[in-house]
């Protein structure tokens, strides 16, 4: 009887191991989705301000449409720069928030 109950603690704190390591790697994703989120948001502010100075000290109407077109092209190949990154820290997140669980899947089979 004991053997059995010591045999359910350890399978217990193996199981929260696991959790608490999965948790972490969560945690870390999230933090790395928090820095790239403010930095990009910092980014897109200031070449918004910039774009915005250039075109009202544009001569013409002409130079005011280019500075502008060029301004939407620059954001949105930032845009999607940004999204590929973001994918892949969500995608290394799930990884590696998997990753503890694994062993475990693994002992079912047995």
């Amino acid at each position: 009887m004991i053997s059995g109950f010591e045999d359910f603690q350890k399978f217990s704190k193996g199981n929260a191991d696991v959790a608490m390591e999965s948790a972490n790697a969560v945690t870390k994703g999230i933090q790395a989705l928090a820095s790239e989120t403010a930095d990009y948001s910092k980014n897109a502010f200031e070449a918004g301000s910039k774009a915005f100075e250039q075109m009202v000290s544009a001569g013409t109407l002409d130079k005011a449409m280019e500075v502008q077109t060029d301004f939407v092209r620059s954001a949105y190949e930032g845009y999607v720069g940004q999204a590929t990154k973001v994918g892949e820290i969500f995608t290394g997140m799930a990884q590696a928030a998997y990753k503890p669980y694994e062993g475990l899947f693994g002992q079912f089979g047995k």
